[in-house]
């Protein structure tokens, strides 16, 4: 079924500034990176910046497939969602192209990075170096959510 076909059940298309909310709310999803015979999926902390961009921290060892898929991919998708119960949900689906962050850039947006949560085990990782940065800019966003019980429900259960 279409989300339109869904919206008599309660699923409604977000507008850019729910996504951008939902972006800003939340601070994990799963990136999808094209290879040969499925998308490479991982998940992933990042921090964003309230507009077109968000940006991963990589730690990266001698060899890392995650590496090398970043630098061929020339588009990537990002896929954000919470889900607080069956009727409370929210999914933003970005498309967008990831670049690496020069070294040297990293203190302009260090602020950003030092508030995206990471696991403890990532965190300890990256004092052992193989760290880098990437911009992951957002050439199209969308989402879909339900907030609430769908239409006529409460009328279609039984006292």
């Amino acid at each position: 079924m279409t989300v339109s076909e869904l919206e008599a059940y309660g699923m409604q298309w977000m507008d850019e500034e729910s996504v951008d909310d939902c972006l800003s709310a939340q601070s994990t999803g799963v990136l999808g990176l094209p290879d040969e015979q499925a998308p490479y999926l991982l998940p992933l902390s990042y921090a964003f910046d309230g507009g077109d961009n968000l940006y991963f921290t990589y730690v990266l060892g001698e060899s890392s497939r995650k590496g090398e898929l970043t630098a061929q991919a020339d588009l990537a998708r990002f896929l954000v969602y919470e889900a607080s119960s069956q009727f409370r949900w929210q999914s933003v689906l970005l498309t967008g192209r990831l670049d690496r962050v020069d070294e040297d850039q990293w203190s302009e947006i260090r602020h950003l990075l030092a508030d995206a949560w990471q696991p403890n085990t990532l965190q300890t990782a990256a004092t052992s170096g193989g760290v880098e940065v990437y911009e992951f800019e957002i050439r199209d966003r969308s989402g879909i959510e339900q907030d609430g019980l769908a239409p006529g429900f409460r009328e279609n259960v039984d006292p």
